[in-house]
């Protein structure tokens, strides 16, 4: 007898995560439906699906398995947000509204996820989008390609203005100061919560 079943993951933000955890679970053997950012279908055919393997082996590449339905809304949440962010190219940001974007896609009033987002991770979805912003603007700066001005604009900001009071506000250092310091302390997208 055949088991499927959807797995949520923690920390899976970017390609290279799919990658780790689809070569991770098949090492154990177990059959991969479909797999994208934060949830993995998995389905074994002797009706056994291994939780305390998976769990082990996600642990040990620094994810984690959700169980608890609120969390599994928060780490979607996140995972929309750093996806738009990440596909600035193809999604014009500067129109998104990212109320009506997210309550659009989860089917719920935009006040019940703010709220539950807040209470989870001690900050506001919209302070999430502008340090999920800010870390972007610090790779844009680091690989030296667009100007502030093409970054903001990318990045959907009224002015470089706003972009700068923004990024001084989070990094306490403006643009060029951040260029060109030696440390470039960027973070990975999916530690980005204060």
């Amino acid at each position: 007898m055949s088991i499927s079943q959807k797995l949520y993951i923690k920390n899976m933000v970017c390609p290279r995560c799919i990658k780790v955890v689809r070569e991770e679970l098949e090492k154990l053997g177990i059959n991969i439906k479909s797999i994208i950012l934060g949830e993995v279908e998995i389905e074994q055919s002797n009706g056994k699906i291994p939780l305390e393997k998976i769990l082990i082996v996600l642990n040990k590449n620094g994810f984690e398995l959700i169980e608890d339905s609120k969390a599994k809304i928060i780490e979607r949440i996140k995972k929309k947000i750093i996806s738009a962010i990440q596909q600035y190219d193809k999604i014009d940001l500067e129109k998104i509204n990212f109320s009506n974007y997210l309550s659009d896609i989860f089917r719920k009033e935009y006040h019940y996820l703010s709220s539950l987002f807040s209470k989870t991770e001690g900050i506001t979805i919209e302070h999430y989008i502008i340090l999920q912003k800010i870390e972007k603007t610090k790779e844009f700066i680091k690989y030296g390609e667009q100007t502030l001005s093409e970054i903001a604009y990318s990045l959907g900001y009224s002015s470089v203005q706003h972009l700068s009071h923004q990024f001084k506000n989070i990094t306490g250092l403006t643009a060029s100061e951040f260029k060109n310091s030696h440390e470039n302390s960027r973070k990975s997208i999916d530690s980005v919560t204060k």
